[in-house]
């Protein structure tokens, strides 16, 4: 699904591992956070949910809490994992509320948007 057709890469170079399936998430809904160029929201951060940052969405206009079931939205709850954006997850962490992530499953395109080293720090997969 990347542009350019190759497979696509984490973070930290390797192959982009799945995200979540349940709930299924990706902008292709594939359970992986793959981007394309219809993905104009660059939704390729793998973060586990968590009751604040549910809540700090929410007050930014994007309840992700709230079943939509029209478009095969479950709505989630903390401990789902799920491709932000990048945008939103960097929001996020300047506002102290980022949620952890998963490097391994989050494309390397989110680089483009926030830095490696503050994603190192919310790191679920770092030993």
């Amino acid at each position: 699904m990347d542009a350019g057709g190759s497979s696509p890469r984490n973070v930290l170079g390797g192959p982009l591992a799945e995200c979540c399936r349940k709930p299924m998430t990706g902008f292709y809904r594939t359970g992986s956070c793959e981007t394309g160029p219809e993905d104009v929201g660059l939704h390729v951060v793998c973060a586990e949910m968590t009751e604040r940052f549910l809540a700090f969405s929410r007050a930014r206009g994007n309840d992700l809490s709230t079943p939509v079931p029209e478009f095969g939205f479950p709505g989630l709850k903390p401990g789902d994992c799920w491709c932000l954006c990048a945008a939103r997850w960097k929001e996020a962490l300047e506002a102290g509320e980022a949620p952890r992530v998963r490097l391994l499953a989050t494309h390397e395109a989110a680089l483009e948007v926030v830095e490696l080293a503050d994603l190192k720090r919310y790191a679920l997969d770092l030993s």
